[in-house]
């Protein structure tokens, strides 16, 4: 089955989402809407789930679309956890940040072995104005998927913007140079550690 993962990170230092559209006519269903029915049905909410992973093509997207799929996805499985995490990104892009961070607590617990919830969490905690929760966030993505370079570029962009570096932080850019297909990041990148590696040297 084709599966889909969505981060709220587009560019440093700014923070998007991505997320796309779909329709549905049967999307209040469950505690995601009005109708207060609380059936399972597996089968339909993977159905919704792969409707709205074939809409995300569409440009550009129709978010309130996207969320009413989403929304039936979750009427039909609650336990849904990509659903989570994608109607999540959906309401980090919309400044829903209370409400993105419980879908991102959500899908956390429901894909204990996957970063991304955790990785997109840290941005919402993050954009919160909650930079240690946030960084405890993404570290967690680490722990669950060592060298997890989303979580990597998280870390880093929290540790600089909130004057929070500390020993890794020059790791984190380092693997941020080296790994990262976007001239952007690595260009990014390198300048923080020219300027880190200035000020160790101004401190000798």
């Amino acid at each position: 089955m084709h599966r889909r993962w969505f981060s709220a990170w587009l560019l440093v230092p700014v923070i998007g989402a991505l997320l796309a559209s779909g329709c549905g006519s049967d999307s209040a269903r469950g505690p995601y809407s009005t109708d207060g029915r609380t059936t399972r049905n597996v089968a339909k909410a993977e159905d919704r789930y792969q409707a709205a992973l074939a809409a995300l093509a569409v440009t550009p997207p129709d978010d309130r679309s996207a969320e009413a799929l989403l929304r039936s996805a979750l009427g039909y499985d609650l336990y849904h956890g990509e659903a989570h995490n994608n109607l999540g990104v959906l309401w980090l892009k919309q400044d829903r940040l209370y409400e993105a961070a419980e879908e991102f607590e959500w899908a956390r617990k429901l894909l204990p072995g996957h970063p991304e919830p955790r990785v997109n969490l840290a941005i919402a905690l993050e954009r919160g104005g909650k930079h240690g929760e946030a960084l405890d966030a993404a570290r967690t993505a680490l722990e669950v998927r060592p060298g997890n370079l989303a979580a990597i570029k998280t870390i880093a962009v929290i540790q600089i913007r909130e004057s929070l570096t500390d020993d890794t932080t020059r790791a984190h850019l380092d693997a941020i140079v080296t790994r990262s297909n976007d001239q952007v990041w690595r260009a990014w990148a390198e300048r923080e550690r020219l300027k880190l590696d200035t000020a160790a040297a101004a401190d000798r």
